[in-house]
């Protein structure tokens, strides 16, 4: 059964901020006590640098080697020509694809935070993402739509597509995705309130397993004005199905 951008927000306006704490009060917390959702913290570890401190040269090497053993081990040969350069080529790919882990919030982010008369809606969708799934290392895709209320400060709005990207360029799951966005833009400019919305393609579901090509994943998070108003959700959801 798919899910609608209305069954979101029927859904979310029933919910109530965990252990009766107010989303104003959430945010003179330790960054970790003020967001209501805490990221896997073994990927937060590591974020900033290789988790093994391994040189950019010695995790390609490994990897070529990691490569080439999956080659032979499903009965190719990797000195035939077609695979002769496949596991250089492999390793350089899956460096790209995992770049996020070696970015953090504050390298993303930078200066690009502006003193601002503005206490509006800002809204930034359709953002294109691709991601590997943390459970099979298959590709998940779609769009991403964040919004916020700015508190005095705005972010850049290419910032917005660089917070995505820094978490979708990881071994990911959909769900931690689309907190870990919210999350971090609260962080950064402590806004009134954060929404993010996912829509996820899961080509482990379409290509492999259940093998359903179509179906969608959608996913929210609504943080602070975003939750405990119902205007602005309802304001931002259609925002995010304008066509």
């Amino acid at each position: 059964m798919s899910t609608s951008l209305d069954d979101i927000s029927d859904s979310l306006s029933s919910v109530k901020l965990t252990n009766g704490v107010s989303f104003e009060d959430s945010t003179k917390s330790s960054p970790d006590e003020r967001l209501l959702w805490r990221s896997d913290s073994l990927i937060e570890s590591h974020v900033g640098g290789c988790p093994t401190q391994m040189s950019t040269d010695v995790r390609r090497a490994r990897l070529e080697e990691a490569f080439r053993t999956i080659i032979e081990c499903v009965g190719e040969d990797p000195e035939r020509d077609g695979l002769r350069d496949t596991p250089a080529r492999a390793a350089k790919s899956i460096l790209f694809l995992t770049k996020g882990y070696e970015e953090n919030l504050e390298l993303v982010v930078k200066n690009a935070k502006f003193e601002e008369d503005y206490f509006e809606m800002v809204t930034v969708r359709d953002i294109e993402f691709h991601s590997l799934c943390e459970h099979h290392l298959i590709p998940f895709y779609g769009k991403i739509h964040i919004g916020y209320i700015p508190r005095g400060k705005v972010l850049g709005l290419s910032k917005l597509a660089r917070i995505a990207e820094m978490y979708t360029r990881r071994f990911q799951n959909q769900e931690r995705i689309t907190k870990q966005i919210a999350n971090a833009v609260i962080e950064a400019i402590r806004p009134s309130g954060v929404g993010v919305i996912i829509e996820g393609t899961h080509m482990c579901m379409s290509m492999r397993g259940v093998q359903k090509s179509g179906a969608e994943t959608m996913t929210s998070t609504m943080l602070g004005v975003f939750l405990e108003d119902p205007r602005t959700r309802d304001e931002f959801l259609r925002i995010c199905t304008r066509r």
